[in-house]
């Protein structure tokens, strides 16, 4: 495994362009399987995860192009209908293929999908969901077998607005028979992306981004061209990255409409966030003040930045409190940051944080994709040397964020 090598304390100034989106990618790239041909997607970003859906897209037999950020699906000639257990290991979002295998095949077998260990992420609502339209499952020795011998136009209510149960859900339906409805659906934006596209390929999907979603069957959908919507996660990093800095950047190449929640509290703390179309300037003051941060469902506060603020928190003037609503296991970046000297207390999904002055390089671990962000975030303010090892995880969901930090001033290294 390689490691970042960090020098702290390079104040972040520049410009730098956002890439496209993680979380849209990976269900965009699995409900390419629907078409039955050619599926053009750009702006898809050049990580680990997307280079795992494309495994899993050739082990179905899709035939994958890819050049740079742009890739090319020809799904025509699928001969298998079972995701590999090796890849569904590797990634959480592998999971999101068995809506769309579901969906074309009328049966997929999979096994339990793997990730980062940030809390408990059951698929139960993705396999009721299934059921609810008429799906046969069979849990057996680990692996889940679904049959669907008619397709049953149904209303779905979500116990919990998951994002990856209603992709799922969508994706079964598109090619379904009549009306379905998703109740208490997500509202991410990655949700109405997935719309877009679908729509765009010949779907007809109603309600994207609110949490009615209506899903009506098609009896066939089309060849498409589609650009991924830009990272709202990653957004928020570099605005983190350049908070803490006391920095100031401009960020192209994003959608401010996705992340008002992150603006918000970056200006709470004092920054200054101007927006022009699809640019943020942000002007970080010499120390940020303190804040208290909730994490919620969309369109409230990303649990995926919750450990980005906490890291940037570290250094504020005054004592911040964060809750966790979302993930139990959310925190475990926080004994990481301890050993950098962060004063941070947690107790059952709260953390509370007293800013200090200076944290102090160290060599931490990264727990999980966002985690291992913190450490970065902390390692750019950090006195000395920082080395993060593990960074496996960052790899999974940010493009270069190294060569990205070096633009913009920061010493980083990969080592």
């Amino acid at each position: 495994m390689s490691s970042y090598i960090i020098e702290g304390g390079k104040r972040l100034n520049g410009e730098i362009d956002i890439s496209g989106s993680k979380n849209a990618s990976l269900p965009i790239m699995a409900a390419s399987i629907l078409n039955k041909g050619i599926t053009k997607l750009y702006n898809v970003p050049d990580i680990h995860d997307t280079k795992m859906m494309i495994e899993i897209l050739k082990s179905l037999g899709c035939k994958v192009k890819k050049n740079k950020n742009k890739v090319v699906i020809d799904s025509k000639n699928i001969t298998k209908y079972e995701i590999p257990e090796n890849l569904m290991h590797q990634m959480r979002s592998s999971v999101i293929f068995a809506g769309a295998i579901l969906g074309r095949y009328k049966k997929a077998i999979f096994s339990y999908p793997g990730g980062c260990d940030i809390g408990a992420r059951p698929i139960d609502l993705h396999l009721k969901g299934f059921e609810k339209l008429g799906v046969n499952v069979n849990q057996n020795y680990g692996k889940i077998e679904c049959s669907l011998d008619r397709f049953t136009p149904n209303e779905v209510n979500l116990d919990f607005p998951s994002v990856g149960a209603t992709e799922n859900i969508m994706l079964l339906a598109t090619l379904g028979n009549g009306i379905t409805t998703i109740v208490n659906a997500a509202m991410e934006p990655e949700i109405e992306d997935l719309a877009l596209f679908l729509n765009k390929m010949g779907a007809n999907i109603k309600g994207a981004g609110t949490n009615i979603i209506k899903i009506i069957g098609v009896r066939k959908l089309n060849d498409v061209s589609y650009n991924i919507m830009p990272d709202r996660i990653e957004t928020g990093t570099f605005l983190c990255a350049t908070a803490i800095t006391g920095g100031e950047t401009i960020l192209k190449k994003v959608n401010n409409s996705h992340i008002n929640p992150i603006i918000e509290k970056l200006r709470e703390s004092g920054c200054i966030i101007e927006i022009n179309n699809n640019e943020l300037y942000i002007k970080a003051p010499k120390r940020l003040k303190a804040i208290d941060v909730k994490t919620m469902p969309y369109p409230g506060f990303p649990t995926d930045m919750q450990s980005i603020i906490g890291a940037t928190l570290c250094v504020a003037n005054g004592t911040s409190i964060i809750t966790e609503n979302i993930f139990e296991n959310r925190f475990k970046y926080i004994n990481e940051l301890q050993k950098m000297g962060a004063k941070i207390k947690t107790e059952g999904r709260t953390a509370v944080i007293k800013g200090c002055r200076k944290i102090y390089g160290a060599q931490v671990n990264a727990t999980d994709l966002r985690g291992g962000a913190s450490l970065i975030i902390a390692g750019l303010i950090a006195k000395g040397i920082t080395k993060i090892n593990n960074i496996d995880y960052i790899l999974r969901g940010y493009e270069r964020i190294d060569r990205k930090l070096q633009i913009l001033g920061a010493k980083i290294y990969l080592a």
